[in-house]
């Protein structure tokens, strides 16, 4: 009997290892640039002529992703330099390199458009064609990105005190109490839909609340692994990633100081808009998103949402464990055995230690516990929480993890070099680049399987 030898395939990090011309027309080849040209090119045909090289200049923002050069002022140095790197993004011997002030004009026009979002759309519409991307499991993260901007100082003039009213204590009078109710109403209506509470974005759609997506940079803070907290100024980039394909199905960009848990619905929405054809079973998100709103928007889209429990001062009940299977008298959990999905429950048996308890006996002992996931949708979910399937298809959430640390290692989401509102553009060219390299990765590999066969 004799051994098959099973074909090496290829991976991210070697792709981007290879020789510019094997990798370049690989990478670039699924790119249509059609929709930045629109943007980016002169609409009229009075005035001077262009002299520039749209096309190359698109795709030399595109290698400098490639080859991690940090600025443009480094990518005009490189295409200055070196006549085969100036070949090898598009621009001909009758070509002058571009100035800075050439591609900073053409980033602020690229800024104003959706040019990039409708490419990335494009681009997983087209992987989930070829049968790359599943989409039954996915996963919801967020990371910080610092900033270029200069971080705002301290005001070191000091306020001039002001008297404050004095406030009564305790219940209003009902003469006054109907007017205070209503200035208060009046002030949560008149906020910002991101100061609100998540349950207001739930009646919405993904555009009207994109529009409202705060995207200055302002000053964020998380726990590291030791449980500190951890400042920095700039922003949050917002992932949906597919667990088992590792695409990108959905980003966005927010301020530094934004809850994670109020981009989970945005994110959530535009998948369901723009890509209908993917229906996922499950949702795997971390604590920061334990939010009932969350729960209902994953099952209006026909989706589990499996999130780590976020206990918030909340006591458990002292006869659940803490994954909230009932106990026995004795303090065994029961087991996790089935959901009902005609009525909404979870279903939980005795443990094998009741088989020899003398309570059995007396039939002191519940056999059989019934849950409706309705009740508690943050407590119960399905499957249930401690069970073997639970932890088996949570494992998959490192996935946005990863991608998190291919972008940064490898696609310069550390490496902000613009400020403002301009900074989204390189959010997205680095998204868009990962986007193309996995797509490159995934062809190859399907190739060589082709060939193996």
């Amino acid at each position: 009997m004799f051994s098959i030898r099973q074909e090496r395939l290829f991976s991210l990090e070697e792709i981007l290892e290879m020789s510019p011309k094997e990798s370049y027309p690989l990478l670039l080849e699924p790119l249509n640039i059609t929709p930045l040209l629109r943007v980016v090119s002169k609409r009229a045909f009075l005035g001077a002529p262009t002299t520039l090289n749209y096309s190359a200049m698109i795709y030399s923002l595109f290698i400098r992703v490639i080859e991690r050069i940090p600025t443009i002022k480094d990518l005009r140095k490189r295409l200055k330099n070196s006549l085969e790197f100036r070949f090898d993004c598009g621009f001909t011997m009758a070509d002058a390199v571009p100035s800075e002030s050439s591609y900073t004009r053409m980033i602020q026009k690229i800024k104003g458009s959706s040019a990039l979002e409708k490419i990335q759309n494009e681009l997983v519409s087209q992987a989930f064609q070829e049968g790359f991307i599943d989409g039954d499991v996915i996963a919801i993260d967020a990371t910080h990105i610092e900033a270029r901007d200069r971080k705002p100082e301290k005001k070191k003039d000091e306020e001039i005190p002001v008297k404050q009213t004095s406030k009564k204590r305790g219940r209003k009078p009902k003469s006054e109490r109907e007017k205070w109710l209503k200035e208060q109403q009046e002030l949560e209506e008149n906020r910002p839909l991101f100061e609100k509470k998540i349950e207001a974005q739930l009646p919405l759609d993904f555009k009207t609340i994109e529009q409202q997506i705060p995207q200055d940079p302002h000053w964020g803070i998380k726990k590291n692994s030791e449980g500190k907290n951890v400042f920095w100024f700039g922003f949050k980039g917002h992932l949906l990633v597919d667990c088992k394909s590792q695409y990108i199905l959905k980003s966005l960009l927010s301020s530094g100081n934004v809850n994670d848990g109020k981009m989970a619905i945005p994110l959530l929405k535009a998948l369901h808009e723009l890509h209908p054809q993917l229906k996922p079973s499950y949702s795997l998100l971390d604590a920061g998103y334990d939010y009932s709103s969350i729960y209902q928007q994953a099952k209006a889209m026909g989706s589990r949402a499996l999130i780590d429990y976020n206990p918030r001062n909340e006591q458990l009940p002292e006869d659940k464990d803490k994954y909230f299977c009932p106990k026995c008298q004795e303090g065994h959990s029961y087991r996790y055995d089935s959901y009902d999905s005609r009525y909404d429950t979870l279903k939980y048996t005795q443990p094998k230690e009741c088989k020899e308890c003398p309570l059995k006996e007396n039939n002191q002992c519940q056999k059989v516990f019934k849950v409706k996931v309705s009740s508690d949708p943050r407590k119960y979910t399905v499957p249930a929480r401690g069970s073997g399937r639970y932890f088996e298809l949570y494992k998959q959430r490192t996935a946005v993890e990863r991608v998190n640390a291919y972008l940064k290692e490898y696609f310069q989401l550390n490496n902000i070099r613009h400020r403002g509102n301009v900074a989204k553009v390189d959010f997205e060219f680095s998204i868009l680049t990962y986007t193309l390299c996995k797509l490159a990765v995934d062809r190859l590999n399907k190739f060589k399987r082709i060939a193996a066969a």
